[in-house]
């Protein structure tokens, strides 16, 4: 298949194209800048601009681009640049996906778990409200932003991802320095459940989302049990080998992190409902295969 990929230099981004790539597909990587490849195509987000060229004869477009959480302090112009990137770039490729005369027939747009809230112990599959705070109003306005797409009779599919166990990056690759160095250890009171997935079964389920014709709308790509962040630190002792005694109490997470911490110290125990009716059959289900996957690089 020909597949444009939006966000192909991030975590998930370059680890999809690699893997598709690998089994022998034709990948179009959207740019901001001039394109400097045959395989690039230039896109504006912020302009709105989207080169049709770069979508002529696509059968799949995955879109992932979007700011880092993480990244930086949210200040007010970070959260702008969090809430844009998404809500901005994701209308800007779902109608240029929409005005094609020959649009591809699934559109997968990026979402994450975010999008439900500190949701405590109750578990939440596909069917649950969006919570209350910035990344659930960010996540509720990042999905609609796909509408035209899905109007336009395009199957779009909003992958909701949890945390991404990875050495390569994101969350988890800067957590991997801090536990190896014997400082890591719990975050708060340690009850939150993290809803994890491993870097290796988010390709997997993302490639699944583009060929699986019953799957529309959101659906989250977590593991089936998400742990609690006590037994994230656990797991990652026992796998690195490496005391996790110390924690950080709530308050001081709140001082150095700021609105941020609401993220680190909420809690969604999140279920992968549509994705495991589908029939997708997880390679890292449980939390400490995810750890050892990505310490012993075995990602895509």
């Amino acid at each position: 298949m020909r597949i444009a990929v939006t966000g192909s230099t991030g975590l998930i981004g370059s680890a999809l194209v690699r893997s598709l790539r690998a089994d022998g597909h034709d990948v179009v990587r959207f740019v901001r800048r001039e394109p400097a490849a045959p395989d690039e195509a230039r896109w504006d987000p912020r302009r709105g601009y989207v080169d049709p060229a770069g979508l002529a004869g696509c059968a799949a477009v995955v879109h992932l681009a979007g700011a880092g959480i993480g990244d930086h302090r949210w200040t007010a112009a970070y959260k702008k640049e969090i809430r844009d990137s998404r809500v901005i770039g994701t209308a800007a490729m779902a109608r240029a996906v929409a005005a094609l005369d020959e649009p591809p027939a699934v559109f997968v747009s990026g979402s994450a778990v975010g999008y439900y809230g500190d949701a405590g112990d109750r578990t939440v599959d596909e069917t649950a409200p969006a919570g209350r705070g910035f990344l659930p109003e960010v996540c509720v306005e990042w999905e609609e932003a796909a509408a035209p797409a899905r109007e336009a009779g395009v199957r779009t599919v909003l992958a909701r991802t949890g945390l991404v166990v990875s050495g390569r990056g994101g969350a988890w690759g800067r957590m991997f320095p801090v536990f190896r160095a014997g400082i890591g250890g719990r975050l708060g009171d340690g009850r939150q459940y993290w809803p994890f997935i491993s870097l290796y079964d988010e390709i997997a389920a993302l490639r699944h989302l583009v060929v699986r014709p019953e799957l529309s709308g959101p659906v989250n790509l977590t593991a089936p049990e998400p742990p609690t962040n006590r037994e994230v630190t656990a797991a990652m002792g026992r796998v690195l080998h490496r005391p996790t005694l110390l924690a950080v109490p709530a308050p001081v997470l709140r001082l150095v992190l700021g609105e941020l911490s609401q993220d680190v110290l909420g809690s969604q125990r999140a279920r992968p409902a549509r994705l495991l009716e589908s029939g997708f059959v997880f390679r890292h289900p449980r939390i400490e295969d995810a750890i050892r996957a990505a310490v012993a690089h075995a990602e895509p």
